[in-house]
C-alpha cells in the first residue's frame, strides 16, 4: 500500500507511486501559484511498518535547481526551511545498519553523478544551522535518475515492495534519488 500526502492550507491530495522512469505526478503544480515552500508529507506502510516523513515543498518556479538553489557537493536539508524528517514505529534496516524506531532527519549531498542520503539522528533543527556530521547515522551513496518531465515540488514517496522490504524516493525538477529500507 502506498500513500502520499501533500498539503497546502486545508486542501489535501493522495498521490500514486510511478516507476522510476515516469514522472511523480503531483496534482498541486499545475495549479500551483504559491512562491512559499508548502508542508508536506509522505506516509505509507512498509510490511507493518507505519512510515511519515514530513517536510517543506520548495518549487521550480523557474529557477536553476541543480548546481544554483541547491549546491552540488554540499550537504541539503532535503526540503526547505527545516531538516526533513522520517518517523518509523518499527526497527529497521538502512544499508545494512540497523536503527531503532523513532524519528530521524533525513539529508542529502547531490552530486552531478552521485548523490549521498544521510540518516541523521537529530530531526529537530532549522536549515542547516545545527547539523552535525558526528550525528549522522548512515550514508549511502546513490545514483540519480533524470525524469522525462519537470516535477515542479519537492516530494517525498514510500513505496512498499513486500515481505518488509521497500523503497524510499526523493524527487524534484528532473532528478530523482531512491534507497532500500527493511522494516522489521
Amino acid at each position: 500500500m502506498l500513500t502520499i500526502v501533500c498539503s497546502i492550507a486545508i486542501n489535501s491530495n493522495a498521490q500514486e507511486m510511478k516507476s522510476a522512469d515516469e514522472v511523480c505526478y503531483n496534482p498541486n503544480a499545475k495549479f500551483d501559484s504559491s512562491k512559499k515552500s508548502i508542508n508536506a508529507a509522505a506516509v505509507g506502510k512498509i510490511g507493518a511498518a507505519n512510515v511519515t516523513i514530513s517536510y517543506h515543498s520548495p518549487g521550480v518556479r523557474g529557477r536553476t535547481i541543480w548546481g544554483g538553489l541547491v549546491p552540488y557537493n554540499d550537504v541539503w536539508v532535503t526540503g526547505a526551511h527545516s531538516a526533513t524528517s522520517i518517523e518509523i514505529d518499527k526497527d529497521f534496516v538502512v544499508a545494512g545498519t540497523a536503527l531503532s524506531k523513532g524519528k530521524y532527519a533525513i539529508f542529502t549531498i547531490p552530486g552531478k553523478e552521485e548523490w549521498t542520503i544521510i540518516i541523521n539522528k537529530n530531526w529537530e533543527q532549522h536549515l542547516m544551522d545545527d547539523y552535525s556530521e558526528k550525528e549522522d547515522l548512515v550514508r549511502i551513496k546513490v545514483t540519480p535518475t533524470v525524469l522525462n518531465e519537470n516535477l515542479e515540488r519537492l516530494q517525498y514517496f514510500i513505496q512498499d515492495e513486500k515481505n518488509g522490504q521497500g523503497k524510499l524516493a526523493i524527487a524534484w525538477e528532473k532528478i530523482r534519488v531512491q534507497f532500500d529500507i527493511i522494516t522489521k
